[in-house]
C-alpha cells in the first residue's frame, strides 16, 4: 500500500458530517451501523427468489463461474457487502472502481475474519431520471479534459432503461482515440453497442471487469426485484405520515449539531415515486390521498399497483437504501460521501421499517498517479497536497516560479519581508498604544505595504517562469491529471481512462490499496 495517506479533508467540497463519520465521532456514530459489522446478522430476504432473478440476469449480463458461484452462495445463506452507483457512460468517473473494489476487500476481509460467506454485490441506479448526469464521460486530452457526451433523450424515464442508437458508435471512436486504441476499447465495444440500453451496458462492464472477484451485478428495476422489496414499498405508502415526521426530527437533529440534511423533506412530500408511461413522477401527499402530477390516487390504490405492477413503485434516494435492504443479505454498505450524507437520514427509515440500522462503510479514496505525471512531480518536487493547495494551473504555477528563483534572490526577499513585518508590527502596537485611532490608521497602512511587499514575491517568481517557461507546461499537466478544474480526479475523470494507463492489473491493485485502506485520502501510484 502506498504510504502516503492525507486527512480526507485535504479534498474539496468535504462536509463535515464525512469528515466526523471518518473520525468515528460519538455524535454520529449511531446513524451508521454497528461497528461490529461482521459478526452481526444480515438482512432477512428471500434467499431462494433473489438468487434465482440475480442469476438469470447476471447471466444475461455475461457472468463468468465466479458471479454465478456468488450467487449460488447467496441463495445458501451468504450475506451480502454492497455499493452500487449511477450507470455512467462508459463506467461513469473512477469512483466507480473504488466503490467496487472497496466492496470485493471489505467481503473478502470479512469471510477471513468469521468464516462466513460474504458476496461483494454492485447495486445499478437505473431507475434515476437525471439522464443529463449519465450520459457522459470525462477523459484527459492533450492540454484538457475532454467531456464527451452521448446527447440522450430519455423524456424523463429511468436512466437505465434508455436505449443506445448508433451515436455511441461514434462515441466509442472518440474514446479510443484519448485511450489509445488498447483492450479497454475493445471491451467498451463489446457493451455499449447499438440497440443495448444504458444500464445493461454499465452492468455487463462492471461484470467482465470484476469477473475474477465475483462481483455480482444488480438491476432491481423490474418486477422480481419489486416484489422482493415490497416490504419497503408498502411501508413507503401505509406509513408515509409516520416516516414523514421521523425524517423531519432527523433534520431538525442534524441541523441542530451544525451538519446539513442531504435532502430536503417537505411536509406532504412522500419517499415514492410512480411510474406512468415510462415517466418516473414524484407521488405527494394531499390530505388522505396523493396525487403524481395531476392524477390523484387513494392509498388503496397505490397498494393495489404495488401488488399488481411493483415495479411502477419507485424508492427515493432517502428509501432506496431500505429498499435494497429487503431484497439483498446486506452486513454493510459501501459508500462516499454523499452517500453518507443520506444515510444520516435514511437510519430512521431503517429503524421504522427493519428495525435495524445498515452499518455503512467508507469507499477507498484516492489518486492515481502513473509514471509520466510522478516524473515530472519528482523533478518539480511537487507533491499531491502541493497541487490541492494551488487549486489551479495559475497558482500551481506561480508556487514553481517561486522555487526556482536562485537562493541568493529568496533569502533577499525573505529577509526584507520577515524585517519589514518585525518593523511594521512593533510600529502598529506602538501607535496604539499612543491612540486607538492612530493605531489602525498605522495597520491600514502596514498591510498596503505588505501587500507591496508580497507583489515583489509574485514579480520575482513570474521573472523566473519566464526563464523557465516549462514550469507552466509541468503545472498545466499536473492539475489536468490530478486535479481537473479543481475537482478530485476520482469524481471527475472515466475510470476506463486509467484501465487504459495501467491495463488489467489496475482492478486487482484497488482491491489489494482498499484491503489496506487509508481512512482518508490516499496515494497510489504505478
Amino acid at each position: 500500500m502506498s504510504d502516503e495517506c492525507y486527512p480526507i479533508s485535504v479534498l474539496p467540497g468535504v462536509t463535515r458530517l464525512y469528515g466526523d463519520y471518518l473520525a468515528g465521532a460519538a455524535g454520529v456514530r449511531g446513524w451508521y451501523g454497528d461497528a461490529a459489522w461482521m459478526t452481526g446478522a444480515g438482512s432477512e430476504v428471500d434467499a431462494e427468489g433473489l438468487a434465482d432473478a440475480l442469476r438469470v440476469q447476471n447471466e444475461g449480463f455475461g457472468a463468468g463461474a465466479a458471479a454465478l458461484g456468488n450467487i449460488e452462495r447467496l441463495r445458501g445463506g451468504a450475506r451480502a457487502v454492497v455499493t452500487g452507483q449511477q450507470v455512467g457512460l462508459f463506467g461513469g468517473p473512477l469512483l466507480t472502481l473504488l466503490k467496487a473494489a472497496t466492496a470485493v476487500a471489505r467481503a473478502s476481509e470479512a469471510e477471513k475474519a468469521t468464516g462466513v460467506a460474504h458476496v461483494p454485490v454492485f447495486w445499478l441506479a437505473t431507475e434515476d431520471h437525471d439522464l443529463a448526469e449519465v450520459d457522459q464521460v470525462s477523459l484527459p486530452g492533450k492540454d484538457e479534459l475532454e467531456t464527451l457526451r452521448l446527447g440522450l433523450r430519455g423524456g424523463g424515464g429511468e436512466v437505465g432503461g434508455v436505449v443506445l442508437g448508433d451515436e455511441v458508435t461514434a462515441m466509442l471512436e472518440q474514446a479510443s482515440e484519448l485511450l489509445g486504441y488498447g483492450p479497454v476499447c475493445d471491451l467498451l465495444g463489446e457493451c455499449y453497442t447499438p440497440g443495448a440500453t444504458l444500464g445493461g451496458a454499465f452492468a455487463r462492464l462492471m461484470t467482465k471487469l470484476f469477473a475474477a472477484q465475483g462481483l455480482v451485478v444488480i438491476d432491481a428495476a423490474g418486477r422480481d426485484f419489486h416484489r422482493l422489496g415490497a416490504r419497503a414499498l408498502r411501508a413507503g405508502i401505509e406509513r408515509a405520515a409516520e416516516l414523514e415526521a421521523a425524517l423531519l426530527e432527523r433534520t431538525k437533529e442534524l441541523e441542530g449539531a451544525g451538519y446539513h440534511a442531504q435532502v430536503l423533506v417537505k411536509a406532504g412530500a412522500s419517499l415514492l415515486f410512480l411510474i406512468e408511461d415510462g415517466v418516473r413522477v414524484a407521488l405527494r401527499r394531499v390530505g388522505d390521498g396523493w396525487k403524481a402530477g395531476q392524477v390523484a390516487y387513494t392509498t388503496e390504490d397505490l397498494l393495489g399497483i404495488l401488488e399488481r405492477e411493483p415495479e411502477r413503485l419507485s424508492p427515493n434516494a432517502l428509501l432506496r437504501p431500505v429498499f435494497q435492504d429487503t431484497i439483498l443479505p446486506t452486513a454493510a454498505y459501501v459508500g462516499g460521501p454523499a452517500e453518507v450524507a443520506y444515510f444520516a437520514q435514511s437510519a430512521v427509515l431503517f429503524k421504522a421499517i427493519l428495525g435495524r440500522v445498515t452499518t455503512v462503510l467508507p469507499r477507498l479514496s484516492a489518486t492515481l498517479i502513473e509514471p509520466a505525471v510522478a516524473a515530472v512531480m519528482a523533478k518539480d518536487e511537487v507533491s499531491l497536497k502541493d497541487v490541492f493547495e494551488a487549486g489551479t494551473a495559475e497558482g500551481l504555477t506561480q508556487r514553481l516560479g517561486a522555487r526556482a528563483m536562485p537562493i541568493e534572490g529568496k533569502r533577499k526577499l525573505a529577509a526584507v519581508g520577515n524585517a519589514m513585518d518585525a518593523e511594521l508590527t512593533a510600529l502598529t502596537e506602538y501607535m496604539g498604544a499612543m491612540d486607538a485611532s492612530l493605531g489602525r490608521s498605522a495597520g491600514v497602512s502596514a498591510s498596503k505595504m505588505r501587500y507591496q511587499m508580497n507583489r515583489l514575491r509574485r514579480m520575482a517568481a513570474t521573472f523566473e517562469l519566464q526563464k523557465e517557461a516549462s514550469l507552466g507546461k509541468h503545472a498545466r499537466a499536473m492539475m489536468l491529471h490530478l486535479f481537473p478544474g479543481g475537482h478530485a480526479q476520482e469524481r471527475v475523470i472515466g475510470g476506463v481512462w486509467f484501465l487504459g494507463r495501467f491495463g488489467d492489473g489496475l482492478v486487482e491493485r484497488l482491491v489489494v490499496e482498499a484491503g489496506e485502506m487509508c481512512v482518508g485520502h490516499g496515494v497510489i501510484r504505478f
